[in-house]
């Protein structure tokens, strides 16, 4: 590994921890104002880690972020398994995300943030109607309250994570370094 591969897995490393501390204590704050399942404050920072650095990192993050937050908070809950939700429909969006905006960056921000927005909620009412079968609950009722629910929160990431993203990208190309 040369020197700039270290300095680009270094900075990768560093927003990893940096977003992944901003996941774990915004819904914290959000949650004070009862406003953390309706804004998803947990997935604005690591669906923008995801265009930050590479797949594995950001679907390494986004997995734990949900599941350590369970753990230390209760929030998301693990039963029923809104935690193991999360942590799956992110990781898809992360890799989405990730992926697409290397192989595809005509795309731009917005369009590739759409595409994972519309296929992380895909992942979340399939994973969340078929938990709602194995635990004997109204499965289709509980899928389309958390279609509807995630509305505010996507619209909130579609208007701060490209404006954001793109300001970091600039910084960081401004410094001299860059994933």
């Amino acid at each position: 590994m040369d020197d700039l591969d270290r300095k680009a897995h270094a900075l990768e490393l560093s927003y990893g921890g940096v977003l992944g501390a901003a996941a774990l204590l915004l819904p914290f704050l959000f949650h004070l104002l009862h406003l953390g399942r309706v804004f998803m404050p947990m997935y604005i920072p690591l669906v923008a880690l995801a265009f930050l650095v590479r797949p594995g990192l950001s679907m390494s993050v986004s997995i734990m972020c949900p599941l350590l937050s369970g753990a230390l908070t209760g929030m998301p809950p693990f039963y029923p398994p809104v935690a193991f939700v999360m942590s799956l429909e992110l990781a898809v969006m992360a890799f989405t995300i990730s992926l697409l905006s290397r192989r595809l960056p005509r795309l731009g921000s917005f369009s590739v943030l759409l595409v994972a927005l519309v296929l992380g909620r895909i992942v979340n009412v399939a994973l969340t109607y078929f938990f709602a079968i194995f635990m004997e609950l109204p499965a289709g009722f509980l899928a389309g309250v958390s279609l509807v629910s995630g509305w505010p929160g996507m619209i909130l990431m579609l208007a701060v994570v490209p404006p954001f993203v793109r300001m970091i990208k600039e910084k960081t190309h401004q410094g001299g370094h860059g994933p």
